[in-house]
C-alpha cells in the first residue's frame, strides 16, 4: 500500500513525457477545488438566510404556542394551563385572540389579521426592537392603540400621527342579511408604531390591546392561543412534551419550527436541491480526473511493464492509479474548502457581495453567511467519493483493456 501511494505521488508530481498531462492534472485539481468551494459558499449562503429569517422570526413568534386541536377558541382559565404556566422555565406568557378582520382607512381597504394580545405580550418578543416608526404603545390613559406592520402601514398610508383613526370591520354573530351596516362590528384606533420584520408579518398584521379584540370579536373569556417565553438554557423539546402531556389531546403545544413548518421545510428543501445541483456539476468537473488518469496509464505503460517485471501484482498497479486520482481529488478537496472558508469570512467581514441593487433596501446590505462544521464534512465526503468513482473506472477499464491485466 505505501509502495503504490509512493509511487502515484511520485508519477502526480514528477514531470511527465506529454506536458498535457500536467496541464490536465492541474485542471483536475482546480475543477474540484472550484466546485468544492461552490458547494461550501453556497450551503454558508443558505444558512446564513436560515438564520436571518430565525432571527426575525423570534422576533414576532413566541418559543412556544399552545392552540385548540379543534376550534378556533378555548377559555384562558383551564387548569391545566394554569398549572404548565406555573413549570420550572416558563419566563412569561401572554394570552392571545387572532381573527381575520377588514381595515380601512379615508378610501382605502384591506384585509387584515387582527392580534390581540395581554400586556405581557411585550416581554416575550423582541417586536418593540423592530418599530421604525413611533412607538410600541398598546394602551394608555387616554384608550386604546395599535401596532401595524409596515406594508399595512404602507398600503393604507396610515401611521403614527395621524389625524383619522383605523376603522375595523368584523361580522357581527348574530347580524342583519337585510340591513348590511348592521352585519358588522366596527370599530376605530389610532396606530401608535409601525413594526417591520418579514413580509408575511408586515403585510398581515395589526396589534392591539386584548381587551379591544375582545370588544370587536364579542368575546368575554375566550383566546385563540397562548404564547410562552421560556428561560435561557431550557430543554425546549423536553418542557414541550411535558406541558403536551399535561394538556392531553385536545390541545396543541408548538415550538418555533412547527408554528411556521412550511416555510422551514422549503427552506431546507431549497438548500438541498441547491447542493445537488452542484454536486452534478462537481461530478461533469470530475471527466477530468477521468481524462488525466487515462493518459496517465498511457503514458506510463512502459513502466508498468517494469513493476510487472519486478512482480508487482494487478492490485498493486491499479491501487497506484486509484491513488493518483484520488489524491487529485483529496487536493482539490482541501483546497476548496480552505478557498470557500476565506471567501466565506471575507464575506462576514466586509460584506463585499451586496444584496440587491441601487435603490433598493433590504433588512440586510449584503448576504448572510454563516458556516457550519457539518457542511464542510457533507462536503468534503461528497468530493472524496465522486473522486473514488471517477478514479477507479478509468483504472479497472485502461488497465484491463490496454494493458493485459487479466
Amino acid at each position: 500500500m505505501k509502495f503504490s501511494l509512493y509511487i502515484a505521488k511520485r508519477y502526480l508530481f514528477s514531470k511527465k513525457s506529454q506536458n498535457v498531462i500536467n496541464i490536465i492534472s492541474a485542471i483536475s485539481v482546480f475543477g474540484v477545488a472550484v466546485g468544492t468551494m461552490a458547494l461550501i459558499t453556497i450551503l454558508s449562503v443558505f444558512n446564513g438566510f436560515d438564520t436571518l429569517i430565525q432571527s426575525l422570526f423570534n422576533s414576532f413568534d413566541p418559543d412556544l404556542k399552545i392552540v385548540a386541536v379543534q376550534g378556533k377558541t378555548f377559555t384562558a382559565d383551564d387548569e391545566r394551563l394554569t398549572k404548565i404556566l406555573k413549570q420550572k422555565g416558563v419566563k412569561n406568557y401572554a394570552e392571545v385572540i387572532e381573527e381575520n378582520a377588514l381595515l380601512r382607512y379615508k378610501d382605502k381597504q384591506l384585509p387584515a389579521i387582527v392580534k390581540g394580545v395581554s400586556d405581557e405580550f411585550s416581554k416575550m418578543t423582541g417586536i418593540d426592537s423592530m418599530v421604525v416608526s413611533g412607538n410600541f404603545m398598546l394602551k394608555n390613559k387616554d384608550g386604546f392603540y395599535a401596532v401595524v406592520g409596515s406594508g399595512v402601514s404602507y398600503f393604507l398610508s396610515a401611521a403614527p400621527g395621524i389625524v383619522s383613526p383605523i376603522n375595523i370591520y368584523v361580522p357581527k354573530r348574530s347580524g342583519s342579511l337585510t340591513n348590511p351596516e348592521d352585519a358588522f362590528i366596527i370599530k376605530s384606533i389610532y396606530p401608535s408604531g409601525v413594526f417591520s420584520i418579514q413580509q408575511d408579518f408586515d403585510s398581515k398584521y395589526i396589534i392591539v390591546p386584548i381587551e379591544f379584540a375582545r370588544e370587536l370579536f364579542e368575546y368575554s373569556k375566550e383566546i385563540t392561543s397562548v404564547e410562552i417565553k421560556l428561560e435561557k438554557n431550557t430543554d425546549k423539546k423536553k418542557l414541550q412534551a411535558d406541558i403536551q402531556n399535561i394538556l392531553g389531546n385536545n390541545f396543541a403545544v408548538k415550538n418555533r419550527f412547527q408554528q411556521n413548518e412550511l416555510l422551514f421545510k422549503i427552506m431546507n428543501s431549497e438548500k438541498w436541491a441547491i447542493y445537488l445541483i452542484l454536486t452534478f456539476i462537481l461530478l461533469i468537473a470530475s471527466f477530468n480526473v477521468i481524462g488525466s488518469l487515462t493518459m496517465l496509464i498511457i503514458d506510463k505503460k512502459s513502466d508498468i511493464g517494469i513493476l510487472q517485471s519486478l512482480g508487482a501484482d494487478r492490485k498493486t498497479i491499479r491501487n497506484i492509479f486509484l491513488f493518483e486520482g484520488w489524491i487529485i481529488s483529496f487536493i482539490g478537496a482541501i483546497l476548496g474548502l480552505i478557498l470557500g472558508c476565506i471567501l466565506c469570512m471575507l464575506q462576514q467581514k466586509f460584506g463585499f457581495i451586496k444584496l440587491g441593487g441601487a435603490g433598493q433596501s433590504f433588512i440586510i446590505d449584503a448576504y448572510p453567511v454563516k458556516m457550519q462544521a457539518m457542511d464542510f464534512f457533507y462536503v468534503f465526503s461528497t468530493v472524496v467519493i465522486i473522486g473514488f468513482i471517477a478514479a477507479w473506472y478509468p483504472v479497472r477499464y485502461m488497465t484491463k483493456k490496454y494493458l493485459s491485466l487479466q
